[in-house]
């Protein structure tokens, strides 16, 4: 009877381990399935992009996080089809369709001390474009003085602040000097770090220019 015990007790030893090995192996396979899944939506939505004006590297999804990547979505703002919707909080970007559907988008936004919030209207869109730091940047960091407006701004390209794509932030007929725009930082992503206006990665921008009328209402919360 004790051989008998000593053999049980050993059958359901390796039994549990088995057990284990298969709940690990399990694991494994889930993670790898995850991984590959992960990499073939990042490079369907974040591959290079060599049509544009100027060529588009891929973008380093390895520093974004899975949830920032464009996907649609159910509406969550309750902002009515054609608005874009930023929630600050979460690091959102939508844009409200039919059917009570959007396309979500993950930014970057400003600093302490550069946030902006409110009602507006994208005034006007702008394919790569210009970037002119507003006066108060300039006092701050007089080296960017070289692209005030009176010197004609930065031109368009890969290291333009403004990106690939550029849509405009009115308040009635007045501007508010904040933009949507391209950045290639990726890292910026679910961050603030901008100093204030709402950055989405390029390739997030094309899609989202090629979405918004001029005129469209937008909300910043």
């Amino acid at each position: 009877m004790q051989i008998g015990k000593r053999i049980s007790r050993r059958a359901f030893v390796n039994g549990s381990v088995g057990l284990a090995g298969l709940t690990l192996a399990g694991c494994a396979s889930s993670s790898a399935k995850m991984a590959k899944e992960t990499a073939v939506e990042a490079s369907a939505l974040y591959g290079p992009l060599e049509n544009e004006r100027f060529a588009i590297p891929a973008v380093k999804t390895s520093l974004v996080k899975r949830k920032y990547y464009r996907r649609q979505v159910i509406n969550p703002t309750g902002a009515p089809p054609g608005t874009v919707y930023v929630d600050t909080k979460n690091f959102f970007l939508y844009f409200t369709e039919e059917d009570n559907k959007a396309m979500r988008y993950g930014v970057g936004l400003g600093r302490a001390g550069f946030e902006w919030s409110g009602k507006g209207r994208i005034a006007w869109k702008k394919k790569w474009p210009t970037w002119t730091p507003p006066d108060d940047m300039i006092e701050r960091e007089p080296k960017l003085e070289k692209y005030s407006a009176k010197n004609g701004g930065m031109p368009p390209g890969l290291d333009n602040p403004l990106g690939a794509r550029a849509l405009y932030i009115f308040q009635g007929n007045k501007d508010t000097l904040y933009r949507l725009h391209g950045t290639a930082e990726a890292y910026s992503i679910g961050k603030a770090v901008s100093s204030g206006c709402v950055r989405l990665l390029n390739h997030d921008v094309i899609d989202l220019y090629d979405r918004v009328p001029n005129g469209a209402p937008i909300i910043v919360v």
